[in-house]
């Protein structure tokens, strides 16, 4: 069996939908304004962002957890984004494909996030 890096990505409501539609297997393909796809080392930060981010932005947001070939990503460099523990993968779009190659199993939901949770 293939190494694995276990990883996180924050979504929305959106996003997850088109998730479910592949049949939990891969990220949808990025939209015209989002040239990068953004999974994180860390379940704290993806947390964070959901919280933060999605649920002003779109009243919800999840954290989904997914496991990818380590083989894969040593192409490319772990970025920091703010903070020594704000570790993230910059995949660009055009590789999204690839990357979804490279998940081994289902795509979890770990936490879900709404606006009206206090």
């Amino acid at each position: 069996m293939a190494a694995t890096v276990t990883l996180w990505r924050p979504v929305g409501p959106e996003e997850l939908r088109l998730i479910r539609e592949a049949g939990m297997r891969a990220f949808p393909p990025r939209l015209p304004e989002q040239p990068i796809f953004y999974p994180v080392l860390s379940e704290d930060y993806a947390v964070k962002i959901a919280r933060d981010w999605n649920v002003p932005a779109s009243g919800s947001g999840y954290v989904t957890r997914f496991r990818v070939r380590h083989d894969f990503l040593d192409r490319y460099q772990v970025q920091e984004a703010g903070g020594r523990s704000h570790l993230e993968y910059w995949i660009p779009a055009e590789d999204l494909p690839a990357f979804n190659a490279a998940i081994i199993g289902e795509i979890e939901v770990t936490a879900e996030f709404h606006r009206d949770q206090s």
